[in-house]
């Protein structure tokens, strides 16, 4: 779905923030991308989506390098940046204004998509009359009406307290297990990681490291008290400051 090849970068006169970056995606997978402030995890993002190109390296989908990123994948940022003047049914309908198409035939489908996610009864509402867990659902919607299947998703549920965000975790692992989309997920929670990843990968000073994530799915909250979570922790941890 998503190859990293060799990819090198750096803002102009600084230090590389990446040189010799590799990584890959298959598609269906849920991989994260986790490390410390400063390494790099959302520049590897805009890097993804053609908003930043690489000095070195190729971004590849399906096999094929494309100079024309644009567009290729639907992208969540970490705030929700949902418009205020505009309704949550608005918001949502955002994608498709940018693309030119058709809204109203588009308006039956989208409100079972309302419904589904649990907004159906607030289509009418404004970002500032939703809790912080319902505008990352709807921000979550906007990103799916783009279509894309490639999702990327930068540190949706920062901002939410730890009750908030395990609610979200299983909201969001039944509707990827549903969707079936690919997603690459940037966090600083290695818990978070590694709930909800198939593989984490790990930006470091001296490279990239990755951790596989062998347990079963589905997965629930429950799962952070189990032996082997912990143990994995323990190793993510290890890998994140370099001792391994």
């Amino acid at each position: 779905m998503l190859s990293i090849q060799g990819l090198s970068y750096s803002f102009e006169k600084e230090k590389p923030i990446f040189q010799g970056l590799t990584l890959d995606v298959r598609r269906g997978e849920f991989v994260s991308v986790i490390g410390t402030s400063g390494s790099g995890k959302s520049t590897l993002f805009k890097l993804v989506t053609g908003l930043l190109e690489p000095n070195q390296g190729d971004i590849l989908f399906d096999g094929q390098k494309t100079g024309k990123r644009l567009g290729r994948v639907g992208y969540m940022p970490q705030k929700d940046l949902l418009l205020p003047w505009k309704t949550v049914l608005e918001n949502v309908l955002l994608p498709l204004e940018i693309t030119k198409e058709r809204k109203q035939a588009r308006l039956p489908e989208i409100k079972e998509w309302l419904a589904r996610f649990g907004l159906a009864e607030y289509e009418s509402s404004y970002p500032s009359e939703l809790s912080g867990g319902m505008k990352q659902r709807v921000a979550f919607l906007r990103t799916l009406m783009t279509g894309k299947e490639l999702l990327l998703l930068d540190e949706p549920f920062g901002a939410l307290d730890s009750m908030t965000k395990r609610k979200m975790h299983k909201w969001l692992l039944g509707l990827w297990g549903e969707l079936q989309k690919t997603v690459l997920f940037i966090t600083h929670d290695l818990e978070e990681a590694i709930l909800l990843s198939d593989r984490v990968y790990v930006l470091q000073d001296t490279g990239i490291k990755e951790l596989k994530v062998n347990l079963p799915r589905p997965r629930s909250s429950q799962l952070i008290y189990q032996s082997e979570f912990l143990t994995m922790r323990k190793e993510l941890e290890m890998l994140i400051h370099n001792e391994s």
